[in-house]
């Protein structure tokens, strides 16, 4: 491949709307005939009726398997396992992001289908073919790329405004970093995903997704606290789903993915979800490129706003000393990470004392005190 070869990838087939769930036999019936779904008593139950109804209608049968709560190579393997004895061709999640991560790598371990079903948009996890693999302590252990995206994925938009909002916003702090780490991979030629330079359509897609939050995500965060669909949460849905799916994987990661990754280590910070994490680790990332001030004011606003986490206390890590900060700081600069995705030098050093002035930034902004 040349060095200056350019990749875009994406899913086969996206679907999102009001009661989608309804024809989900229709799109999932071009792929197979047997699905082995995959999700939590939650993901299993909101959608179970429709793809119920919709399955039988189309000639499909199902087997439904309750999934064991982490992506690790044990979950994985069990249920590749039962998509081998009962011959499935296709594997479907219906849930949040951890499922979808599983049900990609079962898919491409037993050649089935890939069908994502998200319950909520709380990542950019169902339009990639990338899965985070954890031990089973939760303690990020590799990444896996399967041959191809998800083959469609297909998004309720009344599942998920009936919800919870928190599960929108982590989406929303997911999406948030995905402009800013594209540009930083583009400034930097930094690779993307798939191996290749990011064209203009996912750079550009990347700056959609944030321009539709900073528009659009207080009003999608109140719909879903009502439990209507509006157009705004429709954009937002699209946002936090489609165009960070595609903005991130074929434009690129940098800095904030890369603290996440690292950042794991801390068990204090296991019960918040990755896009809480993220959110924080992209207003680090502003600070690590200096970023312009009105840049800076607006995402920290905007996490406010939102409620998005804007300090270590958010995250429940204030107490966990200068030495095992550092410790997951370094983690995340270890060589061949995607920290290096930037156009300057970076140090471990360098990288905490910006963590640290976000985490005062963030103090101040919460006490009514300017930072810019």
């Amino acid at each position: 491949m040349g060095e200056m070869t350019q990749i875009i990838i994406a899913p086969s087939r996206y679907v999102q709307g009001r009661g989608a769930i309804n024809d989900i036999g229709e799109h999932a019936g071009i792929f197979g005939k047997k699905v082995l779904v995959v999700g939590g008593n939650t993901g299993l139950a909101s959608t179970r009726q429709g793809r119920e109804e919709s399955f039988a209608k189309h000639g499909i049968t199902q087997v439904e398997e309750l999934f064991g709560g982490e992506c690790s190579d044990a979950e994985i393997a069990r249920l590749s396992e039962i998509a081998r004895s009962q011959e499935c061709d296709v594997a479907m999640a219906s849930g949040g992001g951890k499922t979808i991560d599983t049900v990609k790598v079962v898919a491409a371990n037993v050649n089935a289908a890939t069908v994502i079903v998200p319950t909520t948009a709380s990542t950019d996890a169902p339009c990639s073919a990338l899965s985070v693999v954890y031990s089973d302590e939760g303690v990020f252990d590799k990444f896996f790329v399967p041959p191809r995206n998800p083959d469609l994925v297909l998004v309720d938009t009344q599942i998920v405004a009936n919800g919870p909002a928190r599960l929108l916003v982590a989406g929303m702090g997911d999406a948030l970093a995905t402009w800013f780490e594209a540009d930083a991979a583009a400034r930097s030629c930094a690779l993307n995903l798939p191996g290749g330079q990011m064209t203009q359509a996912a750079l550009t897609l990347a700056r959609l997704c944030y321009d539709i939050l900073m528009e659009c995500g207080l009003q999608a965060k109140i719909a879903v606290e009502e439990s209507v669909v509006t157009p705004a949460l429709e954009k937002v849905v699209e946002a936090n789903t489609l165009l960070s799916g595609v903005g991130f994987e074929s434009g690129g990661l940098a800095a904030a993915h890369s603290m996440q990754d690292g950042f794991t280590l801390l068990e204090e910070i296991h019960d918040f979800l990755h896009g809480e994490k993220v959110a924080f680790l992209t207003l680090v990332q502003l600070v690590m490129e200096a970023r312009p001030k009105e840049v800076i004011r607006k995402v920290f606003d905007f996490c406010i706003k939102v409620g998005l986490p804007v300090c270590l206390e958010d995250l429940n890590i204030h107490k966990a000393g200068p030495k095992r900060l550092m410790e997951a700081v370094e983690e995340s600069c270890l060589p061949g990470k995607i920290m290096f995705n930037h156009a300057f030098p970076i140090t471990a050093e360098f990288v905490y004392d910006a963590m640290i002035s976000a985490d005062a930034m963030g103090r101040r902004v919460k006490a009514g005190q300017p930072i810019v």
